[in-house]
């Protein structure tokens, strides 16, 4: 059986092919009477849509894009189920993007937005690719960036004190008692690890601790952070350190995975804080200590800042929202001994 098309709703429904578009498009150009003729002749043909056709001969779509350093982070999924929920008063969808923290995988993603025509585009960049979010917007397709701050006025932007979190937990850390911290976080290039270590470098230094011990993992997952603690646990006894700030909280339930494993006592031998407060990290075996992004706010402001950019693109200002982050204190560092 043939697939119906417009004209076939349009000759049932004794309408042109003009009043079947006002309707689909929810125009008020039509008449009750009308509409509700051409939704009957839609029922009893069976008819559907082809959105993307139209998509592509208005040149946009209705679809905003989002693309993320790593889907398998409840932080990020919650930022996305954030812009989801804003999305979804606008009535439109969401397509998400897994870079992997892959710069390579980054560059395929944008293509795919680009050639898709998305309405805009949320993304937490890898890469240098400043250049290729200008063209998607001198395109049509606005951008917002997302857990990254930008000074200047190209692109709006929603993020966290990364800066400030890292001061806070290693502050924490040393109010404990402690005098050694080791650093534990994902590659330099990612630039949240980078603020996150500086801001935990400065507490070091302002409490004449010993330095901060950085070491570098080459991802942001649990697993890294198993093979991180490894590492520290080979290191001689008095180089052994008394805490670990971790930079998120994947990484975190990985080193205390491997501490207890090794029968060591947490937070008694070594004391641990991460970075997020996922779910997880409340429930795990050892209640970890965390520093708390918003992540579905960061979502919905984000979104926030695209639609009014979509809707109004002349009269549209550059926003840059910055949250605060706060301490959220468990048993992974409340039971330390000073």
């Amino acid at each position: 059986m043939a697939t119906a098309n417009v004209r076939d709703v349009a000759a049932l429904a004794g309408v042109s092919v003009g009043t079947v578009s006002n309707v689909l498009n929810r125009s008020k150009r039509v008449s009750p009477d009308t509409a509700q003729r051409v939704l009957d002749a839609i029922e009893k043909l069976g008819f559907i849509r082809n959105d993307a056709a139209r998509q592509l001969r208005v040149g946009q779509s209705r679809t905003v894009g989002i693309m993320v350093l790593d889907v398998s982070n409840p932080f990020f999924t919650d930022i996305a189920r954030g812009v989801e929920d804003t999305l979804a008063q606008f009535s439109r969808s969401l397509v998400l993007g897994n870079s992997g923290e892959d710069a390579a995988r980054e560059l395929a993603y944008l293509d795919l937005f680009e050639e898709q025509r998305v309405a805009g585009l949320l993304i937490t960049p890898v890469g240098d690719v400043h250049a290729r979010l200008e063209r998607l917007r001198e395109r049509g397709s606005p951008v917002v960036l997302v857990d990254r701050h930008e000074n200047a006025r190209a692109f709006s932007s929603v993020s966290v004190d990364d800066n400030r979190g890292g001061y806070l937990a290693a502050s924490h850390l040393l109010d404990l008692g402690r005098r050694n911290i080791a650093f534990v976080g994902g590659p330099k290039r990612v630039l949240q690890v980078a603020q996150r270590a500086g801001g935990a470098q400065d507490a070091v230094a302002e409490r004449g601790a010993r330095p901060l011990h950085v070491l570098e993992l080459d991802s942001m997952r649990a697993d890294a952070g198993r093979l991180g603690a490894e590492q520290l646990l080979e290191l001689p006894a008095h180089e052994r350190p008394d805490a670990v700030f971790a930079a998120n909280d994947l990484i975190a339930l990985g080193v205390l995975r491997a501490l207890t494993h090794a029968g060591l006592r947490v937070p008694d031998d070594i004391a641990i804080i991460g970075y997020d407060d996922i779910y997880f990290a409340a429930n795990a075996a050892i209640p970890i200590s965390s520093i708390r992004q918003p992540s579905w706010e960061m979502g919905r402001t984000a979104t926030e800042l695209l639609m009014a950019e979509i809707e109004e693109p002349t009269k549209h200002d550059y926003r840059h929202v910055v949250f605060q982050p706060e301490l959220i204190v468990r048993e992974s560092t409340a039971g330390a001994l000073a």
